[in-house]
């Protein structure tokens, strides 16, 4: 099934609107990790961690599965709101309780690289 996904710019537009999504930012450990990693480690997490704990269609823990810091991708996350199923869907239309498309997990990977690398300038 394929999903008509939001443009990426008009994403941004709407989260840099939320107080709450404007709050997080990429502190110096963050910006020296992903340094020392390189762009294509850190996209490797992030497709991981959205396979894992984004992508199945029940996730237990829905709405606490990712950690508010720990990692950059992390950190991108809630910044994008692709941290769960509820922000997925209130932010980008992207239905619950199916499992995500390969496309919506690119879309999704896609957006908290391009929120990394805005934070890095």
């Amino acid at each position: 099934m394929s999903t008509h996904l939001p443009n990426t710019n008009n994403i941004f537009i709407r989260l840099n609107q939320s107080p709450f999504r404007r709050k997080f930012h990429l502190q110096n450990k963050d910006l020296e990790y992903i340094a020392d990693k390189g762009n294509n480690i850190i996209r490797q997490h992030a497709e991981n961690f959205i396979r894992l704990r984004l992508a199945p269609a029940f996730i237990a823990n829905d709405g606490k599965q990712t950690p508010m810091r720990g990692h950059p991708v992390f950190i991108a996350q809630h910044a994008t709101a692709t941290c769960c199923r509820s922000c997925l869907l209130k932010w980008h239309k992207i239905e619950k309780e199916r499992e995500l498309t390969l496309e919506e997990q690119t879309y999704i990977v896609n957006i908290i690289m391009k929120w990394i690398n805005n934070q890095k300038s």
